[in-house]
């Protein structure tokens, strides 16, 4: 393979994929990240002297791709992630649902999770595993596309467990509303963890920030393999200088040039920037409606220790209700006591909401759920808004390949074509594949 230097444009995960992944075949790299902390909207970042990510993440046994890039790099799983699995519990006492797959071969965990489950009657279990039959005959896959809520019409699923299951884990999973979702993208995640294996199913929640559950290593990785990392440079555009590109760079003078093949890794919006001079018909592809997460993390007491590392929250934003499951830190990390992070997918609605009214809703909402006063206090507040978190899922949604019309430009992300929604192994699969189609020119 020729020596030949490749540039990757940000430092997320798809950046950082595509990095290790040439790192790895011998390719010279040089990663490029406008901020000062790698990892994109799945990121650390800092808090009256504390840790915090930019949003709580969750990810699931079925992320392949993720599991193995981050073995790559030296990130034992089991040792940065709690496996729990799966399940949907509300707290006790709010007329929920409690679902948990026990520690069987599929498909028998789902069959004995349906059975044990309290809080749904026969006719929600029935309609449940009507549901998961003629999913799993259909092989998991829609040839034509439709919304969640019209495919779960098509099947009777039951009031009940549409509110207290399909409807939160469609938010959770496409950060769309299933009125709005795609059943085919829907089908597919469903498929690839509740129709795979049992261990595919299992939620994996990050021990550590979620820079050190993979970026950091990943740029360790690329330095010990002779590539290099340029923080805090932010790449304005991209010139042709004698048949290599050049990268005009903030604050930066002379462009960094020689560059035979790039990886755009950045967000779409700023994709579209840096390709609208070269390829405008690839940029016009990359204008998405895009869906916001928000996380509101509450600090009580050190001593504070719900009963369980995570629960489903009944959101009802008519009542100021708009939390949708909280995260008890405490039990990920030492550091973390007396943490709790409550999150609201596809969040437009609270947006507009100020700090102290949203925070207060959040705060009543927890000390009614779990019917604990004290949570109506929290000793400090922090809310993060990723605005443009992931693109909205819809159905029949047109995404981009990884080639462009340049032959030496690829693009990375998960916004790119692919199976998943804009999760963070869509991300890494497409950042691998977009360093496959870099190593096969360079060959």
């Amino acid at each position: 393979m020729k020596k030949s230097p490749v540039a990757v444009i940000g430092a997320g995960w798809a950046g950082c994929a595509a990095a290790v992944e040439l790192a790895r075949r011998g390719a010279r790299v040089t990663l490029f990240e406008a901020a000062r902390t790698a990892g994109g909207r799945a990121r650390r970042v800092e808090h009256q002297g504390r840790t915090l990510d930019n949003g709580q993440h969750l990810l699931l046994g079925a992320y392949r791709d993720t599991l193995h890039m981050m073995r790559q790099v030296g990130i034992d799983p089991a040792r940065a992630m709690l496996r729990l699995p799966l399940q949907m519990r509300y707290p006790p006492g709010t007329g929920g649902m409690d679902f948990v797959a026990p520690r069987l071969p599929a498909p028998f965990h789902l069959l004995l999770a349906v059975l044990r489950a309290r809080g749904l009657s026969a006719a929600d279990k029935l309609s449940l595993t009507r549901f998961a039959t003629a999913a799993r005959w259909m092989d998991w896959h829609l040839d034509i596309d439709c919304s969640v809520t019209t495919l779960l019409d098509r099947f009777d699923q039951t009031e009940r467990l549409v509110q207290l299951m399909w409807r939160p884990l469609c938010i959770a999973a496409l950060n769309t509303p299933p009125e709005r979702a795609s059943a085919r993208v829907f089908l597919r995640v469903l498929g690839d963890s509740l129709g795979a294996t049992r261990s595919a199913s299992d939620m994996l929640l990050p021990t550590e920030d979620l820079s050190a559950l993979f970026p950091d290593a990943a740029i360790t990785y690329l330095e010990k393999h002779h590539g290099h990392y340029q923080p805090g440079a932010r790449v304005r555009s991209l010139q042709t200088v004698n048949h290599h590109w050049a990268l005009e760079i903030d604050g930066a003078n002379p462009p960094a040039a020689g560059f035979e093949q790039i990886i755009i890794a950045c967000p779409a919006s700023v994709a579209q920037s840096l390709l609208a001079p070269h390829d405008s018909a690839r940029a016009a592809s990359l204008q998405f409606a895009h869906e916001p997460i928000t996380t509101c993390y509450l600090q009580y007491d050190a001593s504070l220790r719900l009963a369980r590392p995570w629960y489903a929250l009944a959101d009802q934003p008519d009542q100021r209700q708009w939390g949708q499951c909280v995260f008890d830190r405490g039990w990920l990390n030492a550091s973390h006591a007396g943490l709790l992070a409550v999150v609201i997918s596809a969040s437009s609605e609270v947006i507009p909401l100020s700090h102290s009214t949203l925070s207060e809703s959040i705060a009543s909402q927890l000390a009614a759920a779990f019917s604990d006063p004290a949570l109506a206090s929290p000793r400090w507040v922090q809310i993060i808004t990723e605005k443009r978190a992931t693109f909205a899922c819809t159905p029949n949604l047109k995404r981009p390949t990884n080639q462009t019309s340049l032959p030496t430009v690829w693009l990375a992300g998960d916004y790119t074509e692919g199976p998943y929604p804009a999760t963070i192994e869509g991300a890494v699969r497409s950042g691998l594949k977009a360093a496959q189609h870099v190593l096969a020119h360079l060959r």
